[in-house]
């Protein structure tokens, strides 16, 4: 009696789990589990349990796969710290491992329940499509290594062509440097200016002119002292104290584009004209008493 009372009780469960059936796979469930020792129904309704425990895992697995494919499709892979893209291959090894699992659980009950009597077409309909399920969850989970292989290649490109954009950066910074340094160097030079200031023993002596009987005076012939001079830039330039009640320039530059004035009773010189007065030589020499 009791163990009848057990065989009605599981075939409640089972008949109730396959829902509406046709009446002869009723019939022939009934029968086989009147005809089932209570070890072969225990064993059914754990089956039956596992698969059911099994659906909720791959239901769970299907929403970790759907989160690794939002933080790949938000980022594109391409601002992922290496860290996080670690954890995102940690992950979905892990899955890909689960998965395995679950495919040799589910081979087990198949190859349990297909030997069994008291399967039905519900649980063998359950089977095939967890093992649909799970063949989409390997496909997806590859698609998504392989996403994230793509995605590190395409970053090892880019972090390639940044540092080829880098060294391309430099060279050309370096360049610009090195011509800015010359171009200024070159105006220095060309805006590089001497004056000479002294009488005209001194100016002798330093074979900066030469003077003779009857002979028209010479300048800055020959191996003149060019330490007697003084450097400057012409943009700077503009006023020489020439420290002397007389003064008379003896180069060339134009009368108009300076002027010797009176400064608290000695000589300056002031250049009005810079350009004009630097355009027929670069030196400028002074005689005073």
């Amino acid at each position: 009696m009791k163990k009848l009372l057990t065989i009605c009780t599981v075939a409640a469960l089972v008949l109730g789990a396959c829902g509406s059936k046709e009446k002869d796979e009723q019939l022939r469930q009934a029968q086989a589990m009147a005809e089932a020792s209570n070890e072969e129904l225990q064993a059914a309704v754990s089956d039956r349990d596992q698969l059911l425990s099994l659906v909720n895992e791959i239901s769970g697995g299907m929403q970790e796969i759907k989160q690794l494919e939002n933080i790949l499709t938000v980022s594109n892979g391409i601002d992922e710290t290496p860290g996080k893209r670690s954890q995102i291959q940690a992950d979905i090894a892990a899955i890909q491992k689960t998965l395995q699992e679950r495919r040799e659980r589910l081979a087990e009950l198949e190859k349990r329940l297909s030997s069994s009597n008291l399967t039905n077409n519900n649980l063998r309909q359950t089977i095939t499509t967890l093992r649909e399920q799970i063949d989409s969850q390997t496909a997806e989970i590859a698609s998504l290594r392989s996403n994230l292989d793509e995605a590190k290649t395409m970053i090892g490109e880019l972090d390639a062509t940044v540092d080829s954009l880098n060294t391309t950066v430099n060279t050309v910074t370096a360049a610009k440097d090195s011509l800015s340094r010359e171009s200024t160097e070159l105006a220095n030079e060309l805006n590089t200016c001497y004056y000479a200031i002294g009488s005209k023993g001194e100016l002798k002596d330093k074979k900066i002119i030469e003077t003779g009987f009857l002979r028209k005076t010479k300048l800055l012939k020959g191996d003149f002292d060019q330490s007697f001079f003084t450097t400057a830039d012409k943009r700077t330039l503009t006023v020489i104290d020439l420290n002397s009640n007389k003064a008379e320039v003896m180069t060339n530059q134009p009368a108009d584009s300076y002027v010797i004035e009176d400064v608290h009773g000695h000589k300056i010189l002031r250049i009005t004209n810079p350009a004009q007065f630097w355009s027929l030589s670069n030196y400028l020499v002074v005689k005073i008493d």
